[in-house]
């Protein structure tokens, strides 16, 4: 067995499961192994060389580049290799994949799932399941690797594009200006970008897609937040108008397979705002490079085919790196590679569960404005309800946390002016309640951050709790990702538990799928 290490047994569903230390240390050896491969010595002391590893490649899609490269990296290793057959499983007979993944788990002493679906978040998923699963059977713990999940991410050819712009770069990783045509929208290998530039430390991005196929804003923020100087232009016309064009251009299919029938119909007329023609070449720079994780269409190409033999071609290069970048990949999550890394690893997240906090009671003569709420003398009131929100979603929040918590019993409640202000709150009042519990306080602090809890006790505040925004929303049956393509969504049927993590103050995003999500829209209607 392989000696462990900072990478053993690890998963790779996002870019950003490898922190920027362990990407370059990915693409450094990499190097190694591509140099010692071409000058013909074989790489042998990269292999595995490990016939208890079963490596599973599980397609859900079609794929020729990305499956075939990883058929031939874990066949490098020396390994088992299992191309899982999707179309003749059980997964006809309506069984999840979590089910399906435990029992060939079993057949070996340690197993590596290759994995590609429409579903987004699926390896994030299963390295959680089938993790918890090992531990109690006291087995290794597998390895998962994104091999491209919807339209969510592709890691692995992240990884690829990588390795390929550093060595257009000559490995100088000081800057980078890259422009991105086409499908962006759709493109889960342009979404993978945000997290990976990050190698280089001045980056500039140009994103070249009419508005129907625009990256979407979440990846958008994600690359400003990162740091990069973000611009947009509708068209490769646009773009060429301008005199800042870069030397690295990065193409992606239209996708009419994920697209709807408004935007399909209107393809045509799409695909000729981002794809390349020959009047175009008199107004690119010297050494420029195009990419494209490919396939190409053969009738309408972003890139056509009369640049195939032209020096802008990268993409031949580029498709080759696929196979050296995900032998590495396979050996390090294998623990055969990594022994020497010295780097920054990935830290696990912390998530402090200190948003239900005790307040100190202040007590002070009110005037009696609240018309219609029940005096207390022994229960609970929850007031300052969506304070400083208009009328309508402060009734909108009463009736969201009656419905969600349940509180069917006699009591009143209604909205009101804040005393000494002109804005407006919410207030409950439950005078056949006595007490809630610690999952319900922590409910009520996810469903209505920002309210206080007094729980009264012969007409008197006993204890009082503000409940502010919490850190992430998990393990409630009524919260639900709202995208329709996340491995979590109700009607999958794949029984993953929904969880939601705090991005801005009322922001969060899937654990799954990474969709944001306003905080409201996080529970079912």
């Amino acid at each position: 067995m392989e000696d462990l290490n900072v990478f053993s047994g690890r998963s790779i569903s996002v870019v950003n499961d490898l922190s920027l230390d362990e990407q370059i240390y990915l693409y450094e050896k990499t190097r190694e192994l591509k140099d010692e491969i071409q000058n013909g010595n074989g790489g042998d002391r990269f292999k595995i060389n490990d016939p208890d590893l079963s490596i599973y490649l599980l397609f859900f899609e079609n794929s020729t580049r990305t499956k075939e490269s990883f058929r031939n990296a874990a066949k490098f290793h020396n390994s088992r290799v299992n191309d899982f057959n999707v179309a003749g499983s059980s997964f006809n007979k309506k069984e999840s994949i979590t089910d399906t993944i435990r029992m060939l788990f079993g057949y070996s002493r340690r197993s590596m799932f290759i994995v590609r679906s429409g579903l987004e978040g699926v390896c994030r998923s299963l390295e959680s399941s089938i993790g918890n699963y090992a531990e109690k059977i006291g087995m290794p713990h597998p390895s998962f690797i994104n091999a491209g999940d919807g339209r969510h991410e592709h890691p692995t050819q992240e990884f690829l594009d990588e390795f390929s712009f550093l060595e257009q770069k000559n490995w100088n990783r000081d800057s980078f200006h890259i422009a991105l045509v086409g499908d962006l929208f759709h493109g889960r290998t342009v979404h993978s970008k945000a997290d990976g530039l990050k190698i280089f430390k001045d980056v500039r991005v140009d994103l070249v897609a009419p508005e129907e196929l625009a990256m979407p804003p979440y990846y958008e923020e994600k690359m400003k937040a990162n740091g990069f100087c973000v611009k947009k232009y509708s068209s490769i016309d646009e773009y060429l108008a301008q005199k800042d064009v870069a030397r690295t251009w990065y193409f992606t299919r239209l996708q009419l397979e994920r697209m709807g029938d408004k935007v399909r119909e209107k393809a045509g007329e799409l695909r000729k705002m981002v794809a390349f023609s020959e009047n175009y070449l008199p107004e690119l720079k010297t050494k420029t490079k195009f990419f494209h994780p490919l396939p190409r269409h053969k009738i309408y190409p972003t890139v056509p085919s009369f640049l195939d033999s032209t020096d802008l071609n990268g993409w031949d290069l580029q498709s080759m790196n696929g196979y050296f970048t995900r032998i590495m990949e396979i050996g390090l999550l294998s623990g055969h590679i990594g022994g020497d890394f010295k780097g920054r690893s990935v830290a696990t997240p912390e998530f402090p569960d200190d948003f239900v906090k005790e307040a100190d009671i202040k007590v002070k003569v009110k005037h009696d404005y609240k018309v219609g709420i029940k005096p207390v003398d022994n229960g609970i009131v929850i007031d300052h309800i969506g304070k400083g929100k208009d009328i309508e979603r402060v009734w909108d929040h009463i009736n969201k946390i009656r419905r969600l918590m349940k509180l069917n019993s006699i009591s009143s409640h209604g909205v009101y002016s804040s005393e000494g202000s002109k804005s407006y709150k919410g207030i409950i009042s439950l005078p056949k309640i006595q007490s809630f519990d610690e999952r319900q306080i922590k409910m009520l602090g996810a469903i209505a951050p920002g309210c206080t809890l007094n729980i009264i006790k012969e007409r008197k505040i006993f204890k009082k709790y503000r409940l502010h925004i919490p850190p992430r929303i998990y393990n409630f049956d009524e919260i639900s990702c709202k995208n329709e393509n996340c491995i979590s969504y109700p009607d999958h049927y794949q029984n993953v538990e929904p969880e939601f993590t705090r991005l801005e103050s009322s922001t969060f995003v899937c654990k799954y799928c990474e969709k944001p999500h306003n905080f409201h829209e996080i529970w079912d209607k």
